[in-house]
């Protein structure tokens, strides 16, 4: 499907961004585009990769104008971009509007001018049953993506919601290694939390599902294991031979669960098992507003959501065997240079 396509991807210099480039850039694709606002990142991704096929172009999806001047004579866009830091939506809350909500309409509005063919929207599973501004942001992102892809017939809008991405920047991976290797105590939130556990290539897989198989306003996500916080730690400690390391629990911070949810109760509902993924139907009563008031559905009062707590829960061997496909993992154990994702 990508034979001599044009993708856009904004946000493109992030991890998300970079994985892409590595899966695709000596494909038979045409040509990739980088939109982003990060010139050090795209500087430093030009001379990284130094291929005809990569194209970069400055700007910020808040300005449409921007996102437009990339948008022409492209085939697929994926949308990346995005506010993610929990602490910074929370104290910003308007800046996360701003890039998730707003930036999102103006991909989708540009998208849509330009004849693109497909957009594949990358959510979150803070998205569900949100708690804090970035995951209330996102699920109004869902909204937008949603909303546009009922309203349109030439471009095929789709969204993937996934969890934390293992040892992207950021996440906790990082932080626990560097305590274990500093021979400080681990601090943890809580023990007991559970988390999906999710590599950048299964993110990937995910998206390239959605764009292969998704309908208009589908939303997909991955079936993915979870573990605590407690097994992750246990794991962490047995591949970096570090089992006498000191636990320090210092309590839940401000908008964070003690699990999160990829499909919540309705839709679950509604979803179908696709095997190694769900796919959500978009609701499709348009504006019969009669039907949210007066029609219920038994099927949502019988279901249960999808959530950390009742997938697949991984061991420490488990885990042990999942963070070994990290880059950043065997090359600390190989005692040499470790670098993030971005």
């Amino acid at each position: 499907m990508f034979k001599d396509k044009t993708l856009l991807i904004t946000g493109g210099t992030g991890s998300f961004g970079n994985a892409v480039l590595r899966r695709f850039l000596d494909s038979d694709i045409a040509e990739i585009r980088v939109f982003s606002r990060d010139e050090k990142k795209q500087d430093d991704m030009r001379k990284a990769y130094a291929h005809e096929k990569l194209k970069f172009y400055i700007g910020d999806v808040r300005d449409r104008q921007s996102v437009a001047d990339a948008m022409h004579h492209v085939n697929y866009v994926f949308h990346a971009a995005a506010l993610k830091q929990v602490p910074s939506c929370e104290f910003h809350p308007m800046e996360a509007v701003k890039t998730n909500v707003f930036g999102t309409e103006n991909v989708l509005e540009a998208a849509i001018g330009a004849g693109v063919e497909r957009v594949v929207c990358l959510s979150t599973d803070k998205a569900v049953y949100p708690i804090n501004a970035m995951g209330i942001s996102k699920a109004m992102m869902e909204k937008v993506a949603t909303a546009k892809a009922r309203n349109t017939r030439q471009t095929t809008i789709c969204t993937t919601r996934y969890g934390n991405v293992m040892a992207s920047r950021g996440s906790v991976i990082p932080l626990f290694v560097d305590q274990l290797q500093s021979g400080r105590a681990l601090t943890v939130t809580d023990p007991n939390m559970t988390r999906f556990m999710m590599t950048l290539d299964d993110a990937v897989d995910l998206v390239l599902y959605a764009f292969s198989n998704g309908s208009a306003g589908d939303i997909f996500v991955q079936k993915a294991p979870a573990a605590t916080i407690a097994t992750l730690i246990d794991a962490l400690k047995g591949l970096l031979k570090a089992p006498d390391a000191a636990v320090q629990v210092i309590g839940t911070r401000h908008g964070e669960k003690l699990y999160e949810a990829l499909l919540s109760r309705e839709e679950m509902a509604s979803a179908e098992d696709l095997g190694d993924y769900y796919r959500v139907p978009p609701d499709m009563r348009d504006l019969n507003y009669e039907a949210y008031f007066d029609q219920g559905d038994v099927h949502i009062t019988e279901a249960a959501e999808y959530h950390s707590h009742n997938t697949h829960r991984l061991d420490a061997e488990g885990m042990q065997k999942l963070l070994l496909k990290l880059p950043f993992i065997r090359s600390i154990i190989a005692g040499e240079p470790a670098v993030l994702d971005a």
